[in-house]
């Protein structure tokens, strides 16, 4: 194994904190993004796309101006950020505010006490999949990884159709409308894929290479040719090194790696970022699609050509974090049935435990707030919204149940869990499962871990950021459809410790939206006007049995 951690002089610990300001008029901008395909109304900010990555240092604030000129409300969300003290920024309308209203500025205040890779991405209407998103990178002057330079990875997938029209074609009866007539391409740092660009290696030198999983929807993984890959950082946590021939990503994940680059310039090699077609239908030229870029040593170098590309699961079971930390005991679990629903016309929803996600009439911070004792009531937040209430700085332990052909990505806000447990949701002799050492290993923790087809993971947290958190799946397309759920955190602590920004309460006001009470809008247990409860049959429809069984998907 190499060694890669370093000690860091103290003197580099004296690096004095700054703001860091971004000015962000989120506009519509209608474009093709280079693609051979028609152009859509994307969003973007200062009439472009794609948006320039935010680069900050530990210990900073990020002020973030926004604008809206868009005809409806926007947002944004710092994924993977833990807003500790300050859940009114992390951008959810709905849950932790009202969204901006259109024609208006906000501004976010973000303390960034967290170093890593992460990302800010539209949560209003998931704009994130008409283009409003970008990575965040925060770095650390004492990161026991010391590099000589590093590299940035951003891959996304670009729609010629909006995300508006994608749920529409979802939403229509007997759930026969699939997306997938109108494919899209891969962008790799904002530009089609083919047109990736080489980076350049020194003999002997340590590379840091970043990944960013902005996809709305497919996996992709990374490998360089005759080179070993080694997992420092996984969703802005430090990790054990790993070594790895190739790193799998799902949607909305984000991994680190360290590349130690060869002793001698007698060559040049090829990276490859390749879209798998796992779970979605194949799509020439789409699904699945290999893209190639240069690892330059010398100019003149002949390239190394290998005949075949590693592809192999992400194995979080085997990586332990830096920090040790042993496997949580939980104080409670909670099943979570990760499946779809369809009304009585067959209309399909995504959904948790067959409820699909509505928002309520109040923010459901606010209703945590102004609702007293009532806060600690699940019912408080509305049925329509799957609330559970936790206790501050307890340990709940989450079973993803994955039962259908569809995958899910499952991201907690607010906090990060440790992967304990995985195995497939139909093996009654448990031959398929695999969990983590139960001493003298400390779990991996991320904020986003990929339940896949037929299967179920086991996952722990500690309930110690109060605030009103999401808890969702982050394909576009099923969050669209109600694939959400809220974790409210220590309520008590919550109304004794916080109090909103004025400016945050404003943009409620703006748009007419109340700003106490329970889900209604009302001080009492009156429910009176509160969002319906849709009534879901878990029985597939026939004729979507027939779409899923000819490979298409939601």
């Amino acid at each position: 194994m190499m060694r890669f951690i370093k000690y860091i002089p103290l003197f580099f610990s004296l690096v004095q904190a700054k703001q860091v300001v971004q000015d962000w008029d989120i506009t519509y901008v209608t474009t093709n993004r280079g693609l051979n395909q028609p152009p859509k109304r994307g969003v973007g900010v200062n009439n472009k796309l794609p948006i320039p990555v935010v680069r900050a240092e530990l210990g900073d604030t990020l002020i973030l101006n926004v604008r809206n000129s868009l005809d409806v409300p926007t947002s944004v969300h710092a994924h993977g950020i833990f807003q500790h003290g300050t859940n009114y920024y992390d951008g959810v309308p709905m849950v932790n505010g009202c969204g901006i209203a259109p024609g208006t500025n906000f501004t976010y205040e973000i303390p960034l006490q967290q170093s890593g890779t992460y990302w800010l991405h539209g949560h209003a209407a998931e704009q994130n999949f008409d283009g409003l998103q970008t990575p965040l990178i925060i770095t650390d002057p004492n990161d026991p990884y010391q590099v000589d330079e590093e590299y940035l990875f951003a891959v996304d997938d670009w729609w010629p159709i909006t995300i508006k029209e994608s749920l529409a074609i979802l939403q229509q009866p007997g759930g026969l409308g699939t997306p997938f007539v109108y494919p899209p391409q891969t962008l790799i740092n904002g530009v089609f894929g083919n047109l990736t660009k080489p980076v350049t290696f020194e003999p002997e030198k340590t590379y840091r290479i970043r990944l960013v999983s902005m996809m709305s929807l497919p996996l992709w993984e990374f490998a360089i040719d005759d080179h070993e890959l080694y997992i420092v950082e996984v969703d802005g946590v430090l990790t054990k090194p790993k070594a790895v021939n190739v790193v799998r990503m799902a949607p909305a994940q984000r991994v680190s790696v360290l590349v130690r680059a060869k002793n001698t310039v007698a060559k040049n090699y090829q990276y490859h970022i390749t879209v798998l077609d796992e779970y979605v239908p194949p799509i020439p030229g789409v699904y699945p699609a290999q893209f190639d870029g240069a690892v330059v040593y010398h100019p003149d170098a002949p390239m190394d050509i290998v005949q075949s590309i590693p592809s192999e699961r992400f194995d979080e079971l085997s990586i332990e974090t830096l920090e040790y930390e042993p496997m949580l005991e939980a104080d409670q679990s909670m099943f979570l049935n990760l499946t779809y629903g369809f009304t009585e016309e067959e209309i399909p929803f995504e959904t948790i435990n067959l409820i699909s996600y509505q928002d309520s009439l109040v923010p459901s911070l606010f209703s945590a707030l102004t609702t007293g004792e009532r806060a600690i009531n699940p019912i408080t937040y509305g049925p329509q919204t799957n609330t559970r209430v936790l206790k501050y700085n307890e340990v709940v332990e989450m079973l993803f149940w994955s039962p259908t052909e569809l995958p899910h990505p499952m991201h907690l806000h607010g906090h990060v869990f440790q992967i304990i447990e995985r195995g497939l949701v139909n093996d009654t002799t448990g031959a398929s499962r695999q969990r983590v050492p139960a001493t003298g290993f400390s779990p991996l923790q991320r904020d986003t871990v990929h339940v896949t087809q037929g299967e179920y993971v086991i996952a722990r947290f500690r309930a110690n950021n109060p605030g009103v958190w999401n808890l969702h799946c982050h394909f576009s397309w099923h969050i669209g459809l109600g694939f959400n759920m809220l974790m409210v955190v220590g309520p008590r602590e919550l109304q004794r410790t916080m109090r909103l920004p004025p400016a945050v309460v404003e943009q409620c006001r703006i748009q007419g939206i109340a700003t106490h009470g329970n889900a209604a809008g009302h001080n009492s247990f009156n429910y009176m006007g509160a969002p319906d409860l849709p009534f879901l049959e878990a029985a597939l429809p026939e004729a979507a049995a027939k779409l899923a069984a000819a490979g298409g998907s939601i």
